[in-house]
């Protein structure tokens, strides 16, 4: 079961307690390929690099994962985004991200796009993210949400995490709103974060959430709420799933795409929504255990001083 991810891979760089810098490679979506790769799911990543030395790395940090590369397009005169953060704070509130020439930006209107998208539809699952869709321009997100709806007439399998991080979107709630309505209307499986939710949406509740998603015909609903359990929407029918005992849920952004990542592969399992909510919880544990665990492989580039 083939799944593309499609978003976008920045530097990330991490600054240790001693000051000195740690380099390696960030993305929502590119965490849960990477994830997804390490489960034995086959997954391409769909995105745009630069021609530079970075962009070369982290193709090459992609491969020796696993990821299938042949999704992913260039743009000469072009270095990644950059992420900033403290070490121990990986997914929390205080990153710094800068982005507004990140070659991924392009990538349904570059040379090629086309080629992309056909291959895009052919998977069996495809996911994305409301940070991806920050990303594109208008006709960018109408190729894409193009190539969504087609795949899906197809057969393929949507999913989406709606992960609104408003700073994306220069702080414009109607614009984003909007989007992401657009997306829901094409997806078959969400797995949103009941934070983000309430921030973007005012939902009351994660029920709330589950609720207000069901009206755009999403049929599959996973809600995450921090450390609390995950609220699973399957078959007209919610449940609660706590974390199992000892660990807590996902309750940061790096935890959030693995719990994404073992959720999938799960369900392409054929596993119950239960059981792989369970799979979710677990990952998202030992993933903050080891905040640096999907790029772990990258950090071996090593150290800015």
């Amino acid at each position: 079961m083939r799944v593309v991810s499609v978003g976008e891979v920045m530097i990330k760089l991490v600054r240790d307690a001693d000051g000195r810098f740690t380099l390696g490679y960030a993305g929502d979506t590119f965490h849960t390929a990477v994830h997804l790769a390490r489960s034995g799911v086959p997954v391409s990543f769909a995105t745009a690099l630069g021609d530079d030395r970075y962009s070369e790395a982290a193709l090459a940090a992609a491969k020796a994962e696993g990821i299938d590369t042949d999704l992913i397009l260039r743009v000469n005169d072009r270095a990644l985004g950059i992420c900033l953060a403290d070490a121990g704070t990986e997914g929390g509130q205080n990153l710094e991200i800068w982005r507004e020439t990140s070659p991924a930006r392009q990538t349904f209107e570059l040379p090629g796009w086309d080629r992309l998208a056909e291959r895009m539809v052919t998977a069996d699952l495809i996911y994305f993210s409301g940070v991806t869709l920050s990303l594109y321009s208008n006709v960018g997100l109408g190729r894409m949400l193009a190539a969504l709806e087609f795949g899906r007439e197809r057969g393929t399998r949507i999913a989406f995490d709606g992960n609104g991080r408003l700073a994306s979107w220069r702080g414009d709630e109607q614009r984003t709103r909007a989007v992401f309505s657009e997306a829901l209307k094409r997806c078959d499986l969400a797995l949103p974060s009941f934070e983000d939710e309430a921030r973007l949406w005012g939902d009351a509740s994660p029920r709330a959430t589950i609720e207000r998603l069901t009206t755009f015909g999403v049929r599959e609903i996973v809600v995450k709420n921090g450390a609390g359990p995950a609220l699973v929407h399957i078959d007209n029918r919610t449940v609660e799933v706590p974390a199992p005992e000892g660990l807590a849920g996902a309750d940061d952004r790096t935890a959030s795409d693995a719990f994404n990542a073992a959720y999938i592969a799960a369900r392409l399992r054929k596993e119950s929504a239960e059981a792989a909510a369970v799979a979710g919880h677990r990952l998202a544990a030992e993933t903050r255990r080891q905040p640096s665990a999907p790029t772990a492989r990258a950090k071996s580039i090593g150290n800015i001083h």
